[in-house]
């Protein structure tokens, strides 16, 4: 009995021996699958989920009135081209959403694998826009559809490149339109730039700026990014109760020289 007893302890012994090492060695394997795991594409599915979804610059505006605006940003899923998917995006002020001011396509894909990016992030206009005003809100059944949709990508307008972010950042990833921007004849600029960050906690920082071809900035915000951060359930209710120095009027004159009316094409 003392033997067969030994036996089994000895057995058990090993065998939890056993199994501690492959549960050490899968956990192993797991994690440097997971690390080689991320293909391009799933770059690219990470950016566009991340950029999906309802956000405002609440916060931003509360802080600082006077340099921002409490906009809402809507973006969702439209279609697919080419394993490409494209986002329908538009903005407005939290007041009117159903008066959307900015309407974009756009097409997130990896980046050509020449370049030194992960997600190619590129925005069109939209042929006919007023087709598609609160196109996120509707039901499915009463949106274009995605065939319409490719065929109401427009011209386009900016591409975007981004990176991974190192370890240790708050972001996700980031990047900006490439040296020179793209050409844009608003209020008087020859070109603009874009920038944008994904973060961690689902906010989205765009930097949109319009010059003239001495550098001379003509639109966009002049101090840093819009920050839009994922609404709250209760954001709607809420909202009603933020108290904005400016009258309706006094707010209407600051929309001449913003950011807003002059990032229309």
């Amino acid at each position: 009995m003392t033997g067969e007893g030994s036996d089994s302890q000895g057995w058990s012994r090993a065998r939890g021996l056993v199994v501690k090492t492959l549960v050490l060695l899968g956990g192993a394997l797991l994690l440097n699958r997971l690390n080689k795991s991320t293909t391009r594409w799933d770059h690219a599915r990470i950016v566009a989920d991340s950029l999906s979804g309802e956000k405002f610059s609440r916060d931003q505006a509360s802080r600082d009135p006077d340099n921002y605006f409490n906009l809402r940003m809507l973006t969702c899923p439209a279609a697919e081209m080419d394993g490409s998917k494209v986002l329908y995006l538009e903005q407005a002020f939290w007041r009117t959403p159903q008066k959307p001011f900015r309407q974009r396509f756009s097409m997130v894909k990896p980046c050509p694998k020449e370049m030194k990016c992960d997600v190619e992030l590129s925005s069109y206009a939209i042929r006919d826009a007023e087709e598609y005003k609160n196109f996120c809100d509707r039901p499915k059944d009463q949106r274009p559809l995605p065939e319409e949709v490719i065929g109401d990508i427009a011209e386009h307008l900016t591409t975007i490149y981004l990176k991974r972010c190192e370890r240790g950042k708050r972001c996700l990833y980031e990047g900006s339109t490439p040296p020179g921007g793209f050409p844009n004849s608003w209020n008087g600029a020859t070109y603009c730039t874009s920038e944008l960050s994904v973060l961690k906690n689902g906010e989205i920082q765009t930097l949109d700026r319009g010059y003239e071809d001495d550098g001379n900035q003509v639109w966009g915000v002049k101090g840093g990014p819009y920050e839009f951060k994922p609404a709250p359930s209760s954001s709607f209710s809420d909202m009603y109760a933020l108290n904005f120095s400016s009258s309706p009027a006094s707010m209407e004159q600051r929309i001449e020289g913003s950011f807003v009316v002059q990032d229309q094409e």
